[in-house]
């Protein structure tokens, strides 16, 4: 009996029931085997500030196609899923929440209701992560979810702070860091972004002292900074202040005196008036020529919040913005303002508040990176050693080049952030009077609390400095002690003995970089997991998974984490953390921007799973996953009360644009976007993209090749085939079939993603289902050739549904299941027992010996023929009841082989009869394929009436032409091309292009019909 199948495929149905059956047979498990080579993939975390977005997608997707493909080949591979606390991030966010709809600060609330507070949105958010990589068809081993603050990963922080703390590679010292003053935290190089900003240039000048009416001109973009000038500086070889060097002039704020230096690599005498003012403690420059002239002091002036602090005198208190009109106000005054010009200036903002970023001297945590006194490589060094020897490969390969340069620059690490959702820094400090004999007696003084735990507990580190209290009496010691993970007892003896926990919290890559070794249970022992879903990581066990294989990111964090996991991972274990490292493309949204859940303008991939299915989104952007190009994803609001597409605007973008009216039903909705709430007063649109069309297609087309297998398989009967019999359009196929099988092969080995789903669609939508299915047709009415001709159908299939599964798991799973109820024994040449599900199917191999170049040359030039045939018939207009006579001229060889595939070339191409050979010539009123091996004519007399055709082409003709110079005219316009917004510009470009083409065939077909 005939399997039949639904009309149609349903995707919600295929996802609700494949994710069920996948999990409850733990088809994605993976524990340790020796007789097994493991292949694995850390999952990047994703941070819980919100829902995840298209960029998410595709990344996930793309580890998905990677770790299903494996798991295929039989390799024991495991993906670890989880996600980041991402500190700062999570932190703003919930913030800025808490005070729009409270109007409460985080120090209203006190550390820990902040914190309670941030929990409850972690455990929101990442249940909504959980589900959506889920929905995405994510094969991870989803008992190993980790948190980046859960006690595994907790306890490998705390481990890696003590380790590196008493090795000396941590430090805390007093550096020049970007300042958040609305987070009140250090941020990032990397987290921080510039704009050009229109802004003011003024220009003062300050007095020489000693010197009455002599004056030195400098020109400054925040004045209030001058309250922190500790010199001025000029060029050595000016030869305007070569007298003044060594001079000082007077601060008019504070009444300092303060030096004229020279310094070539600050002052240039090109610019301006050839003397810069300095101010260390707030700009990166002036601080690297403190610190080649020491001597000139270094003065902070600005509290954590931005306000002026009690180094500005008079201005203490003021908002910095407010000291900056102040501060001119007082130096137009004193007579000391010269001018003020209007300016472009390029600004620092932090990407977590969107805020300036304020250059500020501050007590941080940093790992040292640069090489160590003994001459050995440091941390940076060894981790690019890691790259240059090809340990670490990229792919493409140029993106090892940022890797590269941004390590050689061996700057030291900030770990530290003014935070209080995070991993708090396991430093305490304390100030101990000890007696004089202590430093007599003992080469290391310790603290009081800790001399019982010294012998017996390894886990303690202590540095320590002492100053002396009075003469001949005790001396007061500052002490500092870290304390290794496990020591709770200790913890609480240091504090009630008075000593202070340091309040910062690590930077969220400290943690994230430890992710591919913490996730694995480093260091060990096995910690219990507190839920009965979750397997403990075993770091003695799962050691086997590391080095994990493969790592899938994006470019825009290879310094931020790609090199901190490296140089982590080389650290604490001694090995890299990966072999591989695949960067992606970024998916931009409509307008060229890039997704961000914190900037609002994400997609959320289950509006595209709800309209258009998983297996449409996933094929989709795997075939956008190309080496050298970002894509847009331009997006339709789909209105929730009657369906009709509203295309975004870029105004709806960010969360701006809280409601729209329908143009359709004119009922108002919010547009889609990534909320944090819901809209009691109207219902939020879903989001929806024709990009995804294709992929909802391309599914559409195996289910309905699958229909016509399934009913064309009723009488199967399983046996081996012999490929040299077969006849030669099955040859043809299994050619094929073995050259996409290696193709997708090579092309997954080297991560061409967009390869892999051109191919696939090529061969399943063009070769099976557009010629060999249609070849079949005839073979299978016939009791003799029918059980060979499903043979190969049910063979072919069964490879195509292996081939499509890692891209496609959903629609593949369900006709597998389907395909095993009619054949559970097939295969070519010899049939087998089909595993039980898609998911472990064995990655398909074919026999080298089945790729026959002649045989696919053959049929290519078949192909050719046919689709030349249809070209003319759809150029002329001819009915297809009506049956064509084709005439080639091509060498006898070629007529040969032309004569062979008649029987498919007549009911392919609609023709009635097929002349082939070298006499042939071209009938008048012929429609003419030229290629270089032969020459095809259909002759149209009598079927076509030359005139009103002519005629028609004519009308044609002028109608395109009209188009075209009135699109070129728009072009020519400068305002329109100035004002239009760019997506508008280039689809008139593209438009002038096509009708240009248009155009030229008109042309051709014109001149080919009169020339008749």
């Amino acid at each position: 009996m005939a399997i039949e199948l639904p009309k149609t495929f349903d995707p919600s149905q295929a996802q609700k029931k494949w994710l069920a059956v996948w999990e409850q047979r733990g088809y994605f498990h993976s524990d340790p085997d020796p007789h097994r080579q493991p292949f694995s993939i850390v999952i990047p975390p994703p941070n819980v500030t919100g829902a995840l977005h298209m960029g998410h997608a595709l990344n996930n997707t793309l580890q998905d196609v990677l770790i299903r493909w494996r798991r295929m080949q039989g390799y024991n591979a495991l993906w670890i899923p989880g996600t980041d606390h991402a500190g700062i991030a999570t932190q703003s966010v919930v913030e800025r929440l808490i005070f729009t709809h409270e109007k409460k600060t985080r120090h209203d609330l006190g550390r820990a209701e902040l914190v309670k507070r941030i929990w409850a949105w972690k455990d929101k958010y990442e249940a909504r992560i959980l589900e959506q990589l889920q929905a995405l068809g994510a094969s991870c081993d989803w008992r190993r979810t980790r948190f980046t603050l859960d006690p595994v990963c907790a306890r490998a922080v705390r481990e890696t702070f003590f380790r590196m703390f008493r090795a000396g590679y941590i430090y805390r010292g007093q550096r020049l860091v970007n300042w958040d003053t609305q987070l009140q935290t250090s941020v990032a190089d990397d987290e921080t972004y510039t704009e050009e900003t229109p802004g003011s240039f003024w220009t003062f000048r300050y007095p020489v002292d000693g010197q009455p009416g002599v004056f030195i001109a400098f020109s400054t973009t925040r004045p209030e900074t001058m309250l922190g000038d500790t010199a001025l500086c000029v060029h050595p070889a000016d030869e305007r202040y070569k007298h003044l060097i060594g001079q000082h002039v007077i601060q008019p704020h504070t009444g300092r005196k303060i030096p004229i230096i020279a310094d070539g690599l600050l002052a240039d005498p090109t610019l301006g008036t050839g003397c810069v003012k300095v101010t260390p403690a707030h700009d990166p420059n002036d601080y690297a020529c403190w610190q080649r002239h020491p001597e000139i002091g270094i003065i902070n002036i600005l509290n954590p919040d931005g306000t002026i602090n009690d180094n500005g005198g008079e201005y203490r208190g003021m908002d910095r913005y407010k000291a900056r009109e102040a501060v001119t106000h007082k130096m137009q005054e004193l007579g000391l303002y010269v001018g003020q010009e209007q300016r472009i200036i390029p600004l620092k903002f932090s990407d977590r508040s969107k805020t300036p970023i304020e250059p500020y001297l501050s007590d941080q945590w940093f790992v040292k990176m640069s090489d160590r006194d003994d001459g050995q490589p440091g941390l940076a060094q060894m981790t690019m050693d890691a790259v240059t020897t090809g340990r670490v490969k990229f792919f493409p390969e140029r993106y090892a080049r940022s890797y590269l340069d941004w390590l050689a620059e061996k700057r030291d690490w900030c770990i530290s952030r003014q935070l209080w959702w995070g991993h708090q820094i396991p430093v305490w400090y304390k100030t101990e009077q000890q007696p004089p004999e202590v430093f007599r007696m003992v080469a290391e003084p310790t603290p009081r609390a800790l001399q019982p735990f010294l012998r017996t507990r390894p886990g303690i580190a202590i540095s320590w400095q002492n100053k002396p209290h009075r003469a001949a009496d005790d001396f007061n010691v500052d002490f500092v002690v870290c304390l290794a993970p496990g020591n709770d007892d200790i913890e609480a003896a240091l504090e009630a003995d008075g000593f202070t926990r340091d309040p910062d919290v690590l930077d969220t890559w400290f943690s994230s970089a430890l992710w591919p070794h913490s996730t694995l249970g480093w260091p060990g022992p096995t910690l219990p997991e507190n839920r009965p879903d979750r397997t403990p990581a075993d770091w003695e066990k799962l050691r086997q998974y590391y080095p994990t294989s493969t790592l899938v990111t994006s470019r825009d964090i290879i310094t931020l984490w790609v090199a901190r996991m490296v140089l982590m991972g080389l650290y604490n274990v001694g090995e890299i953390p990966f072999h591989h490292v695949y960067i992606h493309p970024k998916i931009l949204d409509g307008f060229g921007e890039t997704m961000s859940k914190t900037k609002g303008n994400g997609v959320d991939p289950l509006d595209i799973i709800e309209i258009y299915g998983t297996d449409a989104l996933r094929y989709g952007i795997v075939k956008i996953a190309t080496e050298t190009q970002d894509a847009r994803l331009p997006v339709s609001n789909i209105c929730p009360h009657c369906g009709q597409d509203v295309p975004v605007k870029q105004e709806h973008m960010y969360m701006r644009t809280k409601k729209l009216a329908c143009p359709a039903c004119k009922k108002e909705f919010r547009p889609g976007g990534p909320w944090p709430t819901d809209d009691p007063e109207r219902p939020t649109a879903k989001q929806g993209s024709d990009r995804f069309e294709e992929g909802r297609n391309f599914a559409n087309k195996l289910w309905n090749a699958a229909r016509f297998l399934l009913l064309n398989l009723e009488g199967y009967r399983p046996a081996p085939v012999d490929p040299a019999a077969l006849p030669t359009e099955d040859r043809w196929l299994l050619s094929r079939l073995a050259t996409t099988t290696q193709a997708v092969t090579a092309a997954l080995e080297a991560y061409k993603f967009s390869d892999v789903a051109r191919l696939i669609y090529e061969f399943v939508w063009s070769e099976f289902c557009d010629w060999y299915i249609e070849m079949s047709k005839g073979r299978l009415k016939d009791d003799t050739t029918r059980p060979v001709a499903q043979r190969v159908l049910a063979g072919a299939f069964d490879g195509i549904l292996r081939l499509v599964h890692p891209v496609m798991p959903f629609v593949s799973e369900s006709l597998w299941e389907a395909l095993g109820q009619a054949a559970p024994q097939r295969g070519l040449p010899a049939p087998t027992p089909a595993e039980e599900a898609a998911c472990i199917a064995r990655w398909p191999s074919y026999p080298q010996q089945w790729i026959s170049p002649p045989v696919e040359t053959r049929f290519a030039r078949m192909q050719h023929l046919v689709r030349g045939v249809r070209e003319i018939r759809n150029r002329y207009q001819v009915e297809e009841k009506i049956k064509l006579d084709v005439r080639v001229k091509c060498s006898d060889a070629v007529a040969a082989d032309f004569n062979a595939l008649a029987a498919f070339i007549g009911p392919l191409a609609g023709i009635a009869t097929l002349t082939a050979g070298p006499q042939i010539t071209k009938p008048r009123q012929s429609g003419t394929l030229i290629t270089a091996e032969f020459e095809a004519y259909v002759p149209l007399a009598g079927l076509i009436d030359p005139v009103a055709e002519a005629k028609r082409l004519e009308k044609q003709l002028a109608d395109k032409r009209k188009a075209l110079e009135n699109t070129q005219n728009k072009l020519r316009n400068e305002k329109f091309v100035a004002n239009a917004p760019a997506e508008v510009v280039q689809q008139q470009r593209e438009f002038v292009a096509e009708i240009e083409k248009q155009i030229a065939l008109l042309e051709e077909n014109l001149k080919d019909l009169q020339s008749n």
